[in-house]
C-alpha cells in the first residue's frame, strides 16, 4: 500500500488512474475507492501523520485499490504516474499560501498545468475545491494561460465537501468554490521520470578513524542539498552518517555507512528504508569520500 521509491518501478505498474494531492486523513479517498472500485487511486501526501491514519482508515476499511506515497504530489505525477494515464486528479482545500511572495509554492501554477498534460488520458481532469476564492481564480488563469485546457466552475459536488476541512470551514459558515480543469491539449516536452541510479559508493584502503567528532555539514549540488547531520558507530565496526537530503520535489532523510567489506572498506549509501539514489546522493558520498581521504584513506574503486 505504501510506495517505497527506492523499490518501486518508474512508473508504477499497474498504471494509476486516479491521483489525490493532498488526502489528510484518507475519508474521502476511502469514498472515492469505495465509490470506483475497479480503478486504481494513489494519494500523495506530504505530512507523516496523515499517511499512517490513512493506511490505518484503509486497512480497517478493507481499501484495496489505493496505494499511498508520502511526499510532493509533483515527484509522484512525474514519476509514479504512466503518460496518458489519469483519468481524474483531485486537489482538495490545498495550501492556499495567500501571501504575495509565497504565491510561487502554490502547485496548481502554469507550470504544474503544463506538466500534468503529459499524465492525463484524452479528456481527463482535474477537480479543484477550496474555500480560497483567490486561489481558485489564480489557478484558473494559470491553466487558461497554458493554452491546454478549458474551464469549468459548477457548484462542489457534495461529497467534496466531506472531507476533514471542508466540515470544519463548513461550520465555520465559509464559502466553497470548485473547477473543473478538463485536458484539451498536451505539452511537448515528455516530462520523463528521473533516471535509476545503480547505489552510490566507493572502495577505500586504510584503517578506519575514530571520530570523536563529526562536522555538520552542507553539501550544496546543482539542484539541491544535503546536509550530512552527524555520525553515530555502527557495531562491530564502521560508522552511519544521517544525512538529510532536499532536491526538486523530493526528500529523504538517509544513512551512508563507512564499513569492512570483502573488498575493502565500503563507503556508500546504506539499503535502510529503501531509499533512492539521486544525484543529491552521490554528491553526499562524494564528500564523504573526500572527507576520510583527509583522515588518510585511500580511493580503490569509485562508483558514483
Amino acid at each position: 500500500m505504501l510506495v517505497r521509491v527506492g523499490e518501486c518501478p518508474f512508473p508504477l505498474d499497474p498504471a494509476p488512474e486516479v491521483l489525490e494531492v493532498g488526502f489528510g486523513d484518507g475519508r474521502f479517498t476511502a469514498a472515492l475507492a469505495r465509490l470506483h472500485p475497479q480503478r486504481r487511486i494513489l494519494g500523495a501526501e506530504v505530512s507523516a501523520a496523515s499517511v499512517a491514519r490513512a493506511i490505518r482508515r484503509f486497512r480497517r476499511e478493507g481499501i484495496a485499490n489505493v496505494v499511498v506515497y508520502h511526499g510532493q504530489a509533483t515527484f509522484a505525477l512525474r514519476n509514479l504516474v504512466a503518460p496518458r494515464s489519469l483519468k481524474q486528479v483531485y486537489v482538495n482545500f490545498p495550501d492556499p499560501w495567500p501571501k504575495a511572495k509565497h504565491q510561487e509554492n502554490r502547485l496548481l501554477r502554469r507550470e504544474f498545468f503544463r506538466r500534468l498534460s503529459t499524465r492525463l488520458a484524452e479528456g481527463g481532469e482535474l477537480l479543484l475545491t477550496t474555500d480560497h476564492e483567490a486561489y481558485w481564480r489564480f489557478a484558473q488563469d494559470e491553466a487558461l494561460a497554458s493554452g491546454l485546457y478549458t474551464v469549468e466552475t459548477p457548484p462542489p459536488p457534495p461529497h467534496h465537501l466531506t472531507t476533514k476541512y471542508a466540515l470544519k470551514w463548513k461550520e465555520q459558515g465559509r464559502s466553497f468554490y470548485h473547477a473543473v480543469f478538463r485536458k484539451k491539449g498536451e505539452d511537448p516536452d515528455p516530462w520523463p521520470p528521473l533516471p535509476r541510479y545503480p547505489m552510490p559508493h566507493a572502495l577505500m584502503s586504510g584503517k578506519l578513524p575514530l571520530l570523536e567528532s563529526f562536522p555538520k555539514t552542507v553539501v550544496r549540488f546543482e539542484g539541491g542539498t544535503a546536509v550530512l547531520l552527524e555520525a553515530a558507530r555502527a557495531l562491530p565496526e564502521g560508522y552511519y552518517f544521517l544525512t538529510h537530503l532536499d532536491e526538486e520535489d523530493l526528500v529523504q532523510d538517509v544513512l551512508l555507512e563507512a564499513r569492512p567489506s570483502a573488498h575493502g572498506l565500503y563507503v556508500g549509501l546504506a539499503r535502510f528504508g529503501a531509499p533512492l539514489a539521486t544525484p543529491g546522493v552521490k554528491a553526499a558520498v562524494a564528500w564523504l569520500v573526500g572527507f576520510l581521504e583527509g583522515q588518510g584513506l585511500k580511493v580503490i574503486q569509485r562508483s558514483y
